[in-house]
């Protein structure tokens, strides 16, 4: 039940520390000895890339194989990966493209993690407790996502980037250990009976949800969300510096007000575990964080409004992702959970990428020249944003 869950909760929460610390002191490292931001956005690439493509397969098979040992093996392969760099960088011979081979590798098996993870929540709490369970791992991820940065950057004047990697080690064998000692029941063997290929089982999800007109509005209205919010986001940081002057500090606060958003939103789903009426959840969540939340961003000068607008925006993400992610664990039968999960996963972050392909070129090319004095956006979009870089 939530004993077991949190117990397994806390080992990926040490895990997640761990990686976001690694991922932190790492980029430093690239940053050191490349120079430049093409070869930090490829490191993240080649993690993302097979990440996204594995998905429908990695579903595929989180539904015929044990969902515990599909975790321990998603853990471990991350565990390997850092250790060839540990091996790699205290011997002085850790190249950039080390980094691409090895995250493609880890990348490949973290696909792996989320359809396993989230068909365990279904099989081991009751439905109430869903909204609880989402609000604990949206606190993990925003937690980690604050502190793993702080603690790697203090860190790493005292131990350096071999200690932080250490670190993640340790933090794999907490992640396994705690998979070990907990019972994660696997789903009724009615999904085993049927002998599909894997092609079949791979599109199978697909499938579903679109054959579900509820499920495939939710799964559009995501997909949606993630490609504007991945236009948006890269330009954040160069719209915030442009307007103060490259003013790191206040870049560092948004940030901030974005972190401790999701972490507060998290403790209050964790406690609360979300509205009755999921689908309320999701819709008001999202029109409370686009009006407070985005449209201030975008509109606002000041420094005190970004960090309320940032704070608001991730305040109801918790609640967004949580009742939405409860709706798909009630409605899909446990035992197509893996395949159906991957594939929702598959076309929500599918946007993440196209969007991110087009969102530099966009800005540089039409948006900012047209918001200059002149410009043609200028004259519709001014009295709105004011006019002038950024």
């Amino acid at each position: 039940g939530m004993r077991g869950f949190t117990i397994i909760w806390l080992g990926q929460f040490s895990s997640m520390l761990g990686s976001t610390m690694t991922q932190f002191a790492l980029t430093i490292w690239a940053w050191e000895v490349t120079g430049t931001a093409t070869a930090l956005a490829l490191v993240g690439l080649a993690f993302v890339l097979p990440n996204i493509l594995v998905y429908p397969v990695a579903g595929a098979l989180v539904d015929r194989w044990n969902r515990k040992l599909v975790m321990m093996l998603s853990d471990l392969a991350a565990g390997i990966g850092t250790i060839v760099i540990f091996l790699l960088y205290t011997s002085d011979s850790l190249q950039i493209w080390h980094l691409y081979i090895i995250f493609a590798f880890m990348g490949l098996f973290q696909s792996f993690q989320f359809p396993a993870y989230s068909a365990a929540v279904s099989t081991m709490l009751d439905k109430e407790q869903y909204g609880r369970a989402s609000g604990m791992l949206s606190l993990a991820q925003s937690a980690s996502g604050i502190f793993a940065p702080i603690g790697a950057g203090i860190l790493l004047g005292i131990i350096g980037t071999g200690g932080i990697l250490v670190f993640d080690i340790v933090s794999f064998i907490v992640a396994i250990g705690a998979l070990m000692i907990v019972n994660i029941p696997q789903p009724t063997p009615a999904g085993q009976r049927v002998k599909n290929t894997l092609l079949q089982d791979s599109l199978f999800g697909f499938k579903y949800i679109l054959a579900r007109r509820g499920l495939l509005g939710l799964q559009l209205i995501f997909f949606i969300i993630n490609f504007t919010g991945s236009l948006c986001f890269p330009l954040l940081a160069p719209m915030i510096l442009s307007q103060t002057g490259n003013n790191t500090v206040i870049l560092g606060t948004v940030n901030s007000a974005f972190g401790a958003g999701g972490v507060i939103g998290g403790l209050i789903l964790s406690a609360w575990g979300g509205p009755k009426k999921r689908v309320h959840g999701v819709l008001a969540g999202m029109a409370l964080s686009c009006l407070f939340g985005y449209a201030v961003l975008g509109l606002a000068g000041s420094v005190y409004l970004w960090v309320a607008g940032a704070f608001i925006m991730m305040l109801f993400n918790p609640v967004i992702n949580g009742s939405n992610q409860a709706i798909w664990q009630s409605k899909v039968p446990p035992e197509m959970q893996g395949r159906v999960f991957a594939s929702s996963a598959f076309i929500a972050l599918v946007s993440q990428p196209i969007a991110m392909a087009i969102t530099g070129p966009l800005a540089d090319g039409f948006l900012l020249p047209g918001m200059l004095a002149g410009g043609s956006l200028a004259p519709v979009f001014g009295w709105l944003v004011g006019v002038g870089p950024g």
